[in-house]
């Protein structure tokens, strides 16, 4: 059936191209779900009212992480190659791919989670501190336990936007379906190739879309 509709389709490339596309997805959204959310909660804790109010430390992440989101993905990756390759060994590859990624898309994640956090209601983390609760207890049992429907809602949209960017990166040899598509597809002139990988893209983020609603939906008390 596959060979069919899709003759210029080879499986076996196809299934690493898949492969690369989901390695480089899942870790890269790791390592920025960690980075996010200590930039957001930094971003959130010094801003002004707030628990580490500072105005010096608020305007220099509130500035890296504008500049970072400001930086289109392409040009980014391209810039970091240098230390792709200090850290990686090499800049080819969907490992090598993974600063680039988790450094894109960390700051966009990073205001997701500001916001999440900025929507916890006020009295709540004010009645925490009546009690005698510690900063510490306020940002980990209040704070991130309070806004983590908002905080999935914004993972699973960041999650998307990476899967985009792994198919960018795919385009200087990262790899993946981007890289498949590219290179197998459009270079070949092979009009089916580029089809089903673009298929595949589509079904990969509706997929990742529904489990994010159905979590989401599931921590939502309210």
């Amino acid at each position: 059936m596959l060979e069919k509709w899709f003759p210029n389709v080879d499986i076996a490339d196809l299934n690493t191209a898949i492969y690369e596309t989901f390695y480089m997805t899942i870790l890269s959204l790791i390592g920025t779900f960690i980075i996010g959310i200590i930039l957001g909660l930094l971003l959130y804790l010094t801003s002004k009212g707030k628990l580490w109010e500072n105005k010096i430390v608020y305007g220099i992440v509130a500035a890296v992480v504008n500049v970072f989101r400001a930086i289109p993905f392409i040009i980014l990756i391209v810039l970091l190659l240098p230390f792709t390759d200090f850290l990686m060994g090499t800049i080819r590859g969907p490992s090598a791919a993974l600063p680039a990624l988790i450094i894109g898309s960390a700051p966009f994640y990073a205001r997701l989670v500001e916001i999440a956090l900025k929507e916890v209601d006020h009295g709540v983390v004010e009645a925490a501190k009546a009690m005698g609760a510690k900063n510490a207890t306020i940002m980990v049992k209040v704070l991130l336990r309070e806004s983590t429907p908002a905080l999935v809602s914004g993972l699973t949209v960041t999650a998307i936007a990476l899967i985009g960017s792994t198919a960018v990166a795919g385009v200087i040899g990262a790899g993946g379906l981007g890289d498949f598509a590219y290179f197998y597809g459009f270079q070949r002139r092979q009009t089916d190739v580029v089809i089903l990988c673009t298929v595949l893209i589509i079904i990969l983020v509706f997929v990742i879309q529904f489990i994010g609603d159905y979590i989401s939906n599931k921590l939502d008390k309210r």
